[in-house]
């Protein structure tokens, strides 16, 4: 590998073992959970000490907390006024890295092609899928975006597929067993290449919901109706569940990836044994890179515990590229796409897998690399405001603001840094307005992973649109709020409940992330 800190690709079996060994003797959810992505070092009982006080909640709102700003520790960027905001390296990056960084960036923008083709090292493209490019989903690596009507393409944004039953592993507790769409896969591709239909045309309804607010203001909430129509290959199973999916922000994933499992866990409370209403816990998902149970933490439901695997499962869903993780070189096609799977494939040379082991490195390397924007406006009287609200309203009880993430001795530049990505990446009830009814892991249809809030208020600049929640059905911040009900119904209620100066600080507070 060019340096330290790419992934290695192979861990020492004993240590998988164990690992297996002791989370099914047990039999608990949490027990024995490793952070087996990463090499570092443990933490003694006065850093241990020290970390709690820093991470602390605030009891003075009258002026920010020390190093608020940083977001993302030494590897927070300067906050740009274009676009590009979401696509700066981190600010700790060497010399080196960089370049690993922008060669990382090369392959994530690339746009992949048909086989066979004169380009061999960009062929495999397909037969089926949702876009040519990682970057075509993560536009300026921002949040995808619905369609704008019915003529307009679903490109950043997918429905993802299953029915009950499959594999079912023991050694997760509670998990929910679902296996593809027998026809469909895994996730339903809106685009083919010549020759092959299209498996759907995402077709959304939206219907008015009115709320009002404690002064009489009205906002309306759109709820949405999703089909799949056009259907390429025939009805879909009678039990299939569909889920829509809006592409993520791809900002400080190196660092939520570095965060301890255990300082995940120590936020989870599954019986709620607090009384506080809040249960969050975590997914527990088989890591195919380890082949051991790990944490979830990507995705909107925390399916995925890595980059590596979240990267892996992208090139192979959404643009039919095989790599280490997802050999199959006809993508997500299935048994009855039988054209698809005979099509011609880019791994008919020396390649083996269209994106190779160097490859899915440098793209899972940019992945983690992605600068984490400075906060702005840290002092303004009414954000300190919107703070408080933030904190007495309950939200941050979901919404953890700071972590310390591990040493690492190999990955510097993620290594031992306080960061403010205001999420606990842990799964929640939301109620059964934002329900799927899609499980995913050991999460139910109406469970989602906590979403980290920072750079959310840049989120007009990069993306050139205020579409938020798993679907992009909120269009601003307040109505992401007001879609909030499970466990997060009584921080809702208050925020519906309060005078509209603190409901505005609110939402400064929010865009000053």
């Amino acid at each position: 590998m060019r340096n330290s800190t790419h992934r290695k690709w192979t861990r020492a079996s004993s240590l998988v073992a164990l690992s297996v060994a002791a989370l099914a003797a047990t039999q608990s959810p949490a027990a024995e959970l490793q952070d087996l992505h990463l090499n570092f070092e443990p933490r003694t009982k006065d850093e241990r000490a020290r970390i709690a006080g820093v991470v602390a909640a605030p009891t003075d709102f009258s002026t920010p907390q020390p190093y608020e700003e940083l977001s993302a520790g030494a590897a927070t960027v300067r906050a740009r006024t274009d676009a590009d905001a979401f696509s700066q390296p981190s600010a700790n990056l060497s010399f080196e890295q960089e370049l690993d960084f922008k060669v990382g960036n090369g392959l994530f923008k690339k746009i992949w092609v048909s086989s066979p083709a004169s380009t061999l090292a960009s062929d495999g493209l397909g037969p089926l899928y949702n876009a040519r490019s990682c970057q075509r989903c993560h536009i300026k690596d921002g949040r995808g975006h619905t369609p704008n009507g019915p003529n307009e393409n679903a490109i950043s944004m997918f429905l993802r597929v299953s029915i009950p039953g499959g594999a079912d592993y023991a050694e997760i507790e509670d998990y929910i067993a679902t296996q593809p769409e027998p026809t469909y896969g895994g996730q339903m591709q809106d685009f083919a290449l010549p020759g092959h239909p299209a498996e759907y045309r995402l077709d959304i309804v939206y219907e008015d919901v009115p709320v009002t607010l404690s002064d009489g203001e009205v906002v309306t909430l759109r709820k949405p109706t999703y089909t799949a129509a056009d259907l390429g290959y025939g009805p879909l199973h009678p039990e299939a569940m569909l889920s829509p999916r809006v592409a993520p922000q791809m900002i400080g994933l190196g660092l939520l990836e570095a965060i301890p499992v255990e300082d995940l866990l120590a936020n989870a409370d599954p019986e709620d044994e607090d009384g506080d209403g809040i249960s969050g816990r975590p997914n527990i998902v088989w890591a195919i890179e380890y082949g051991a149970p790990m944490i979830g933490r990507f995705g909107h439901k925390a399916g995925m515990p890595t980059i590596m695997d979240q990267s892996a499962s992208a090139f192979a869903g959404d643009i039919g590229i095989s790599n280490p993780l997802y050999p199959a070189a006809h993508g997500d096609c299935t048994a009855a796409q039988i054209e698809c799977v005979d099509a011609v494939h880019g791994d008919g040379d020396d390649r083996v897998f269209e994106i190779g082991h160097e490859g899915m490195d440098l793209v899972a390397f940019y992945s983690r690399n992605l600068g984490v924007p400075a906060r702005r406006d840290v002092d303004d009287p009414q954000v300190l405001r919107g703070k408080q609200v933030f904190h007495d309203s309950g939200c941050a009880s979901c919404h953890t603001p700071a972590f310390v993430t591990h040493r690492m001795p190999d990955r510097s530049e993620h290594s031992f840094q306080l960061i403010w990505p205001y999420s606990n990446l842990l799964l929640h009830d939301m109620g059964e307005g934002l329900a799927d009814n899609l499980p995913e892991g050991r999460a139910t249809g109406r469970e989602w992973r906590t979403p980290p809030l920072w750079g959310i208020g840049l989120t007009k600049q990069v993306s050139g649109h205020t579409q938020f929640l798993h679907d992009g059905r909120a269009q601003t911040l307040l109505e992401a709020i007001l879609w909030h009900g499970g466990e997060a119904q009584a921080a809702r209620d208050k925020v519906v409940a309060m005078p509209k100066p603190d409901r505005n600080a609110l939402i400064r507070f929010l865009e000053s992330l």
